[in-house]
């Protein structure tokens, strides 16, 4: 399996090669120990402060959503932008949008809605995933630029066969408002290849709150996909994969519903290692993914006799003039294309390892009239880059990067379209020390990313700096420097880990609204300081009991206003206490977040803005496991367990269209039950 193999932190490689056996070769692993797959995980496995790789097949509590935004909360330092039951929008360290790259087996997989109904994490079920890295802040460059807050993969590693076989694992999991999943993955093969295919149905009803209310958050979601790949050796790998989905979603917190998130995908990829002793590896792959979302009024509500653009939350300037003119039975059909690739070769020394490489991404979106499609925006990009990694003695690593991307956006919403375009350097360095005499990992790195606007920014407000209208032209690009620093120690009882930043981002772009219609905005360019840290500790108290201890918290400042930086989530806090034996395992978590009183009104994001403060709460969760046999565990638990009544600071403000007003927070569930099954087979 020589040809899986990718360098990351000790650590984190020796995490990663756990979780591909663990899922990839679970059959032939009967006796797996029983910590890999009944312990149900509440807080991320810790696989280095700064690098976090899980599996996203794990059991966890809160039971998911249908999509990858709301699996990510187990992982310290996330939260997102909530509007019902499915779709939020991820918030990484208080940082929104194109900050945080997210990448799908390479590739990246973006919407078409100009609000971001369809966020990208929308298109992902996670337990169609085996592997979910995060790398914080701007210490890598191989994946991409601007990513100023991270970069998240969700991958699928090819299976591994010796003789014909078939392996493969399915769930299926039932909760409270008529909650349903199902989800299958099988692969089959021998040592020349395989086939691999994998599915999941998700459907739940309207959710209501610890007083009773119904909240508007219906959905119904699918996903299929095909991987066919030919390993003619131990070293070498070609792949082909396709994949389609589709399905719909109610929001309480918007004027229109999403009627359909149509997904198509396809890839190819090629890797071939070992090939000689200073060059060792070279991998290249191509993707392509279209989204074409439709998003109504009528098929999922009934619609009101007149709807305004005010109500709406949609920032597309020929929508708020439909909604502002028409009555109800409103439709809007986007898409968006999305083809791109890229080519790596790994160069080994006897103390250096050099990971370099070209990208290249080209993406169109599109909206469609009167049955006819018009395009209004393309998006270029082409990137160089190199990381070279300095194993200076068993104690010390340097590693370092840079990288080049030449970006061009065109504007053909623009009378006789417009053009611009931006060469964007980035780079970091960091060292990383291990004492020899103590369990106990330090690192420190410097990066610098410059992102260009994105979609969002340059077409969704309806103003631009010093309330301009030529916004395209006006909105400067990002340019971050931010110093990460954090410490993980490993001892026999205890284990803990600490990752802190800060950092000065020159030229933010920030979303001002007006107080007086919601959907009047202004993208300006600010200069800001982002600061926080997030942090965790396991304690093995007995044989059987287990606590584990995580805290995440973020600031920002806007320095050019003298104010907070909006959409900050507060403090958050997770205890929880474990409890195995046998087959038996069992876990309470307990969820403490702050008040958050540090808010800039009407200030905030192309989602959503501040609109209040926000008030804490704690929320008491439970679950139990049973492992049947090697192959079968059953589990169960109740999120929420006190029915308590809260809503998270991020979160879109209520919609008329419900009953709500314009300042309502959009309630999380009360107390749901859930009951789940998982086979390996």
């Amino acid at each position: 399996m020589k040809f899986l193999s990718i360098k990351r932190t000790p650590l984190a490689s020796l995490m990663l090669v756990v979780l591909v056996n663990q899922n990839t070769q679970a059959a032939d692993s009967h006796d797996q120990t029983k910590h890999d797959s009944s312990v149900i995980i509440v807080t991320a496995p810790v696989s280095s402060p700064l690098e976090v790789i899980t599996s996203p097949k794990t059991p966890r509590q809160p039971v998911p959503a249908s999509d990858g935004s709301d699996y990510l909360k187990t992982i310290p330092g996330f939260s997102q932008i909530r509007n019902g039951g499915t779709n939020g929008d991820p918030v990484f360290r208080g940082m929104f949008g194109s900050r945080l790259r997210i990448l799908t087996n390479n590739g990246e997989m973006l919407g078409a809605c100009p609000s971001r109904m369809d966020a990208p994490t929308s298109y992902i079920s996670p337990e169609n995933f085996d592997v979910l890295t995060l790398i914080k802040g701007p210490q890598t460059v191989l994946w991409g630029a601007g990513n100023s807050a991270g970069t998240l993969r969700f991958d699928r590693e090819p299976p591994h066969f010796e003789k014909p076989d078939i392996k493969g694992t399915a769930s299926a999991l039932i909760a409270s408002h008529h909650r349903r999943d199902t989800n299958l993955d099988t692969h089959f093969g021998n040592e020349n290849g395989y086939i691999r295919l994998t599915g999941n149905k998700s459907r739940s009803d309207d959710y209501r709150d610890g007083n009773g209310q119904q909240v508007p958050s219906k959905w119904d979601k699918w996903n299929g996909d095909l991987a066919t790949g030919w390993t003619p050796g131990a070293d070498t790998l070609l792949e082909l994969t396709a994949g389609k989905g589709n399905g719909e979603a109610r929001y309480a917190g918007r004027g229109m519903d999403g009627s359909q998130f149509k997904r198509d995908s396809l890839g190819i990829r090629f890797e071939q290692a070992n090939i000689g002793e200073i060059f060792d590896k070279f991998e290249a792959s191509i993707y392509y993914n279209y989204a074409n979302h439709i998003m109504d009024n009528h098929s999922l509500r009934s619609p009101t006799s007149i709807m305004s653009a005010s109500e709406s939350h949609c920032k597309c300037s020929k929508a708020k003039a439909a909604l502002a003119s028409q009555s109800a039975g409103i439709e809007m059909q986007l898409d968006r294309r999305t083809l791109g690739g890229r080519m790596m070769g790994t160069w080994l020394w006897s103390d250096y390892e050099l990971r370099s490489g070209i990208d290249l991404q080209e993406n169109t979106h599109r909206s469609k009239s009167y049955h006819n499609w018009k395009k209004d925006a393309r998006f270029q990009d082409q990137g160089v880059f190199s990381e070279l990694t300095w194993h200076n003695s068993e104690q010390n690593r340097l590693i370092s990067g840079a990288r080049l991307n030449y970006m061009q956006a065109d504007n053909y919403s623009h009378p006789g379209s417009a053009e611009r375009s931006a060469t964007l350097p980035a780079g970091f360095i960091r060292i990383e020390h291990t004492p020899s005499d103590i369990p106990v990992m330090f690192y420190t790195g410097l990066g610098y990313t410059e992102r260009f606007p994105d979609y969002w920014e340059l077409f969704s407000p309806s103003f631009g700096p010093r309330g301009t209208k030529d916004i395209f032209d006006n909105i400067s690009s990002e340019k971050t420097t931010q110093l990460d620093l954090g410490a993980q120690y490993h001892g026999e009882q205890m284990s803990g880990w600490i990752s802190a930043y800060l950092g000065r981002v020159n030229d933010f772009i920030l979303f001002r609204y007006s107080p007086s219609n919601a959907s009047v905005s202004q993208a300006d360019n600010i200069n800001a300081t982002i600061m926080g840290a997030e942090t965790g500790a396991s304690y093995q108290l007995t044989d059987s009991w287990k606590t584990d201890l995580s805290l995440a918290y973020s600031r920002g400042r806007n320095n050019s206003d003298k104010q907070p930086l909006p959409q900050i989530p507060p403090l958050e806090t997770r205890f929880a206490l474990t409890w195995e034996k046998g087959n038996w395992s069992s876990t309470g978590l307990l969820r403490v977040v702050s008040h958050q009183n540090r808010i800039a009104l009407n200030e905030g994001n192309v989602v959503g803005k501040d609109f209040s403060h926000s008030a804490g709460f704690s929320v008491f969760s439970a679950n139990a496991s049973y492992r049947i046999n090697s192959a079968v565990n059953m589990s169960t638990g109740v999120d929420n367990l006190f029915n308590k009544t809260y809503s998270e600071h991020l979160n879109l403000a209520g919609n008329s269209s419900f009953g709500y007003s314009a300042k309502t927070s959009v309630h999380e569930p009360g107390r749901a039950f859930w009951a789940k099954v998982s086979v390996i087979f």
